[in-house]
C-alpha cells in the first residue's frame, strides 16, 4: 500500500474549521497527534469515498481512533481547551479539564447558564463561591467553575481568598510566591495574578502570604479597591473563600463582591446552617444568586 505522499492532502469539507488562519481539517490534527497514521488515513480516505462518511466516523468505524478521540479534535478545531489526564499538572479533581464531556461538567455549564443570565447579564462581575462546612467541596467547584467560564471565552480570573487554607495554587500546579494577601498588604501589585495558559483565558491570583489576620484583611477597603480594579481587566472574577464555620472571611468577601452563590453538599449540610447564613449575608448587604448542592 502507498503512502500518502502529502498529509496535508487528508481534507474534509464537512470537518475542516479554521484555527489561528489556517486550514485544520480532522485527519491533520490526527496526523499530528499520532492518533493515525499515513497509510491509517489511505484506509479512511478509501471508506470515506465508498460510504460517504465523515473522516472521523470513517476512522473510527475501522477502530482506529474512538469517541474521545473525535471530541478531542473537535476541541481542538474550536479552541476549546480539552486535557488528557495526566496533561498540564492539575489536580485531576478539575474534572472540567479532563472530562469536559461528562455528566458533572454538562451541570457545571447549567450552572454557568444561569449565573450569566441572572447576575453577570446584570453588570455583575465578581462572585463569591462559599460553602457553609470546610469539607463541602467550594473549592474545587469553584476552580471547575472558573474553567468553563474560560472555556466559554470569558475573561476569567480565579482569586484565591481563602487565606487561611488556600486550594486553588495546588489545584493548578502554580509557584507563585505572593498572591492576595501581598497585594491587600501593599507587598506586591497585579503582576502577582497568574496566567494559566492551558486555557482560553484564565488567570489565577493565588492566597499568597498566609497572614496572621486574614479576616482583617480582606475586611479592609483595599480589597474593595482591588475588586474594583480587577473588574476593569476581567468579564468573571470568581472567589473562592473559607467555609462559613471557619470564620466571617466569606462575609466580608461578599459583601465586597455583592453576589454569593452558596455550595452545599447533600445529606450533610444543616438547612437551618444554610438559612442562618443567608440572614448573615443579608445583614451584611449580599445577595444569595444561588445555590448549588454536591452529592459525593
Amino acid at each position: 500500500m502507498n503512502q500518502l505522499s502529502n498529509p496535508l492532502a487528508l481534507t474534509d469539507p464537512q470537518d475542516s474549521s479554521e484555527r489561528n488562519g489556517s486550514e485544520r481539517n480532522i485527519g491533520r490534527v490526527l496526523l499530528d497527534n499520532g492518533k493515525i497514521t499515513p497509510d491509517d488515513a489511505e484506509r479512511v480516505l478509501r471508506l470515506q469515498k465508498e460510504s460517504g462518511q465523515r473522516f472521523g466516523e470513517a476512522a473510527k468505524s475501522l477502530g482506529l481512533i474512538t469517541e474521545v478521540d473525535i471530541q478531542n479534535v473537535l476541541a481542538t478545531q474550536f479552541d476549546y481547551p480539552y486535557l488528557q489526564l495526566g496533561q498540564g499538572n492539575f489536580a485531576p479533581e478539575l474534572a472540567a479539564a479532563y472530562h469536559p464531556f461528562s455528566p458533572e461538567v454538562e451541570t457545571l455549564r447549567a450552572v454557568r447558564s444561569q449565573l450569566m443570565l441572572h447576575w453577570f447579564a446584570n453588570g455583575h462581575k465578581s462572585l463569591v463561591i462559599a460553602s457553609i462546612n470546610p469539607d463541602d467541596g467550594a473549592s474545587l467547584f469553584a476552580s471547575n467553575l472558573a474553567v468553563v467560564f474560560s472555556q466559554l471565552g470569558e475573561k476569567t480570573l480565579l482569586v484565591d481568598a481563602n487565606l487561611r487554607s488556600p486550594r486553588q495554587q495546588d489545584v493548578f500546579d502554580l509557584s507563585a510566591r505572593q498572591g492576595l494577601s501581598d497585594i491587600l498588604g501593599g507587598r506586591a501589585d497585579l503582576n502577582a495574578i497568574s496566567k494559566v495558559d492551558s486555557f482560553v483565558d484564565l488567570s489565577v491570583l493565588c492566597a499568597g502570604t498566609l497572614p496572621p489576620n486574614p479576616q482583617e484583611l480582606v475586611s479592609r477597603s483595599s480589597f474593595k479597591d482591588l475588586d474594583q480594579n480587577l473588574s476593569l481587566n476581567y468579564d468573571i472574577i470568581l472567589y473562592d473563600v473559607p467555609a462559613f464555620a471557619i470564620g466571617a472571611d466569606a462575609l466580608a468577601v461578599a459583601a465586597r463582591a455583592g453576589g454569593i452563590l452558596l455550595v452545599v453538599r447533600k445529606n450533610k449540610t444543616r438547612v437551618d446552617d444554610i438559612r442562618e447564613v443567608a440572614e448573615q449575608l443579608a445583614r451584611y448587604g449580599a445577595e444569595v444568586v444561588g445555590s448549588v448542592v454536591l452529592d459525593f
